[in-house]
């Protein structure tokens, strides 16, 4: 019950402002339209026959929910400054629930977000699946790196207490995260150290599963039960973290 309850005030902040998920949809149809034309012309930019657009599309769905996630834990700290995290924190449910809570509200975020990047991919010309298991199976990569990210910028809140200082760490944390993965372009292009980074960063593993599953005809570099295992052992692992350090928000 204390999860639902989280869960259903996270989701009440998004129905009260559903025009924050209309903005962010501007950035990725800047991407296809723009990035996605331009690099199409560069030759060996993507394994296979597929065209740029097409490779592009799901690294640019993976981008815009790791972008939205990254930055939900300054809701944590609006909460603290506002007295609401400590009410929440001293009522006897485990600190997992309210960790989870707000996991599964950014697993719905990161749907809704999602679906509209997927009416933009097609709009765009990327030739994405209609498939309604595939797009189950994308809706499914999403809601998991929503939650797997949002719970990192949870610990990040934890740590950092301000929003001032949490914003400047998010900035800093976002590029590195989209450009060491195969979001833009294939990791064998990059040099041996930065291959070495993408094959440890968590959103290297949502692409290739939105990938195999988005564009028509996908494969799976790594098999999709590697992609969601780690997933979600990472999101498992965070959790535990999340857990742990989310009293420390209040000290």
């Amino acid at each position: 019950m204390q999860i639902w309850a989280v869960f259903s005030a996270e989701v009440q902040k998004l129905r009260h402002d559903p025009f924050e998920l209309a903005t962010r949809a501007i950035q990725p149809l800047l991407w296809l339209l723009l990035f996605g034309q331009v690099m199409a012309n560069v030759r060996g930019m993507t394994p296979g026959n597929f065209r740029y657009i097409d490779y592009l599309a799901a690294g640019i769905l993976a981008q815009s929910v790791l972008f939205s996630a990254i930055f939900f834990g300054i809701s944590a700290i609006w909460e603290k400054d506002l007295g609401i995290l400590h009410r929440m924190l001293v009522s006897p449910a485990p600190r997992s629930t309210v960790v989870l809570g707000k996991a599964m509200a950014a697993g719905v975020r990161g749907v809704i977000q999602g679906i509209i990047v997927y009416v933009i991919a097609t709009i765009a010309g990327a030739d994405v699946s209609m498939n309604p298991l595939h797009i189950l199976g994308v809706l499914l990569f999403i809601a998991l790196g929503s939650a797997l990210f949002s719970t990192l910028s949870l610990i990040i809140a934890c740590i950092v207490k301000t929003r001032e200082r949490f914003m400047g760490i998010g900035q800093v944390m976002t590029m590195p995260l989209f450009f060491a993965s195969n979001a833009i372009y294939p990791i064998a292009l990059m040099p041996g150290w930065l291959q070495n980074i993408a094959h440890f960063n968590p959103l290297t593993y949502q692409v290739d599963g939105l990938r195999a599953l988005m564009i028509s005809g996908g494969t799976t570099e790594y098999g999709f039960i590697a992609d969601y295992g780690i997933l979600a052992g990472v999101f498992a692992v965070l959790v535990l973290i999340a857990e742990r350090m989310y009293p420390k928000l209040v000290a």
